[in-house]
Formats: C-alpha cells, sequence, structure tokens
C-alpha cells in the first residue's frame, strides 16, 4: 500500500513549486515556501478581531518545567465562521490537501517579550499523547502559518537547524512539510516564535494529518 505521508510530502511539494505566487526558501534539508499577500489586509483586521476575542494562555501537548517555553495566547477559530471557512478554502486550493486531514485552525497572540520557544509540530511516537493523537489521525504533514500583522520589532519565526529566520509580514503565509522525503518526522522542522520586541504579533495555524483527523476520523482499533 502507498504511504500517503510520503505521497502527500511530494505532490504539496510539486504544487507549490509550481505556483507563480509561490516562493521556495533556501533551505536543502527541508520543504519550506512563502506565498506572499496570501490574506488581504481586512481579511487579516477580521482574523484578529477573532483572536483577541477568543484569546487565552497557550496550552502544550507534553508538560515542561521551562514556564518561558510557550507564553503567547491561542484559541481555536471557530470552524462555521464564513472568514474562516473562507481562509480554509484558500488553503485547500494552495496545497491541494484535504478538507478532512486539516485540524481547526489556530490562531495565536504574542504581546512585547512572548515566545515559543524551539520546538518541532509532528507528534513523538514514544509519548503518552501518541495513542490519542494516531487514533484521531496521525502524525502531521504539512503546517500553513499565516501572519496577519507585522510587528515594529521581533517576532521571527526562526529554524535554528537551518540558519534561516522569517520575518513576520501582515498577510504572507508559510508553510513547510514536518516530513522528509520518507515520510518520517524531519528533525530540520525545528522551529520557534523569537520573542516580540516591540508592538504584538498575530499568526494563525492550519496543521494537517496523515489521516482524516478529529470528527473526520474513525477509529481502526
Amino acid at each position: 500500500m502507498p504511504d500517503y505521508k510520503i505521497d502527500i510530502g511530494t505532490q504539496v511539494r510539486d504544487r507549490l513549486a509550481a505556483d507563480p505566487g509561490v516562493l521556495k526558501l533556501p533551505a536543502h534539508r527541508l520543504d519550506i515556501f512563502v506565498a506572499r499577500d496570501f490574506l488581504t489586509a481586512a481579511e487579516c483586521a477580521a482574523l484578529v478581531r477573532q483572536i483577541d476575542a477568543r484569546r487565552k494562555p497557550s496550552q502544550l501537548l507534553s508538560p515542561t518545567d521551562d514556564p518561558e517555553f510557550r507564553t503567547s495566547e491561542s484559541c481555536d477559530l471557530d470552524p462555521r465562521d464564513r472568514m474562516v471557512l473562507q481562509v480554509e478554502a484558500r488553503i485547500r486550493l494552495l496545497t491541494g490537501i484535504a478538507a478532512t486531514h486539516g485540524e481547526t485552525i489556530q490562531g495565536q497572540r504574542y504581546a512585547v517579550g512572548q515566545q515559543f520557544k524551539p520546538h518541532h509540530d509532528y507528534f513523538l511516537t514514544d509519548q503518552p499523547y501518541w495513542e490519542e493523537m494516531d487514533r484521531s489521525g496521525g502524525q502531521r504533514t504539512w503546517t500553513a502559518m499565516v501572519f496577519l500583522n507585522t510587528p515594529a520589532a521581533g517576532g521571527q519565526t526562526a529554524f535554528p537547524s537551518l540558519d534561516l529566520k522569517i520575518a513576520p509580514r501582515a498577510g504572507n503565509l508559510l508553510i513547510w512539510n514536518n516530513l522528509d522525503a520518507y515520510g518520517l518526522p524531519n528533525p530540520y522542522s525545528l522551529h520557534q516564535g523569537l520573542p516580540v520586541i516591540e508592538g504584538v504579533k498575530y499568526v494563525i495555524t492550519k496543521w494537517h494529518r496523515e489521516r482524516p483527523w478529529g470528527a473526520w476520523s474513525a477509529p481502526t482499533y
């Protein structure tokens, strides 16, 4: 049986590479792209308002002793909202990934000094949470993140293993594959949200799974 994780990595990579509105970033060990002006200023502002109305302290899948590891605020956006549905559709059009494989879009807000230290979006299969994640869609594949504003200073998304930093620019989408060419977790996808130095940073993030996620998924055992 073909490995969907490999197929979706190749299919999305080739689709993005063929899109004239998408730029591949210079990272030899990671498939990572930027789509400029993916959302309009009005769309970004509407999503910022939703985040401000729903935000609460961000959580972690695995506990940590470091209280500064993830200090942002976040929320799930309403999947029935018209604006959110439009954004979902645009991400599907860009990537070709089926709606059933996408998690709910999450919004995040970073005030001055807030950050998210180096982490991977893929799941570690030796952790207690893995059984639940496996039942609800399996491994994460592509991450799509849209910057909703441009803070005055700081707040870059950094990939420390690649010496790569992406400055937040309102409306730009950053997308990368969390898996390698063999469909295995790619350690070079390690990334972090650097502290905001001046202003506030807003982003939305859409994670995708190897199998149908959540309400779309049916337990196999």
